[in-house]
């Protein structure tokens, strides 16, 4: 389990097959201080587990389903700057939200604007994971706990407004429009939706305003 909160960069070169190099170009120490064979870091938002520790990175394999559901397997990724984050230790600050290094699928951005307080950015991406993308809810993009600012689910478009921090810190600063990224909606949206779709003492049509008041939910 990770936070989204972006602890490094890195690079990335395929090996052949389903193993990926990822050398780390900045605070190396934070993510190599105590990693070990076994543990697991997110690269680019995808929870991929070291199989060899290296002085300046480490080697880690991917899946076909990985392969097949991120931008791993979806374009050209040989030096290409991923985000790094190591997984959350108990007891340490969670600063984002919940993320679980299961990508759901990818997205493209589409449109990029500075403003005085920060990078609006919008993405598409598909229907199957728009439907978990909520007002004020979270999200995350190449594994950056991110804030829904404005979306419509039936484009399935998002917006989200990235501080000048975050932009400088991540390899969101790279992104143009047309660029692949990898997205991951909130688990709690899709536990809900299962408990509310496979419990056969309710239906979806239950869910009411009234409902939830009755139940402490409002």
């Amino acid at each position: 389990m990770f936070t989204g909160l972006v602890q490094a960069i890195g690079q990335i070169r395929s090996l052949g097959s389903y193993d990926y190099e990822v050398s780390c170009v900045s605070q190396e120490d934070v993510i190599l201080k105590e990693l070990a064979i076994g543990d697991s870091v997110a690269v680019d938002g995808v929870c991929l587990t070291v199989m060899k520790v290296l002085p300046q990175g480490f080697i880690a394999a991917a899946s076909p389903e990985t392969l097949s559901r991120t931008t791993l397997g979806q374009r050209q990724i040989d030096d290409g700057f991923v985000n790094l984050e190591t997984s959350l230790r108990v007891g340490s600050k969670l600063g984002g939200h919940f993320v679980m290094g299961h990508v759901d699928g990818t997205g493209r951005l589409q449109t990029l604007e500075q403003t005085a307080t920060s990078w609006e950015m919008s993405f598409t991406t598909t229907e199957a994971i728009a439907r978990y993308i909520v007002p004020k809810g979270s999200i995350a993009v190449n594994g950056v706990s991110l804030t829904i600012a404005d979306y419509d689910q039936a484009q399935n478009w998002f917006k989200v407004a990235v501080i000048p921090l975050t932009y400088a810190d991540t390899n969101l600063r790279y992104l143009q429009p047309g660029s692949l990224v990898n997205i991951e909606a909130d688990i709690l949206g899709k536990y809900v939706e299962k408990l509310i779709h496979f419990n056969p003492n309710h239906k979806t049509t239950d869910v009411t305003p009234a409902f939830l008041i009755e139940h402490g939910y409002l």
